[in-house]
């Protein structure tokens, strides 16, 4: 669902705007690692 009023920040940062870029950048830096460390683990068995 998607909220079509924008909500800004104190400093005009568009709230939405930012959500849903964040949404479409990829693996966050914990998911990365979580990631690397159930891969490498499987491929030293």
């Amino acid at each position: 669902m998607e909220d079509k009023q924008n909500t800004f920040t104190v400093v005009g940062t568009n709230v939405n705007e930012v959500k849903k870029q964040n949404k479409n950048s990829g693996m966050s830096y914990n998911e990365v690692k979580e990631w690397l460390a159930k891969n490498l683990n499987k491929k030293e068995v």
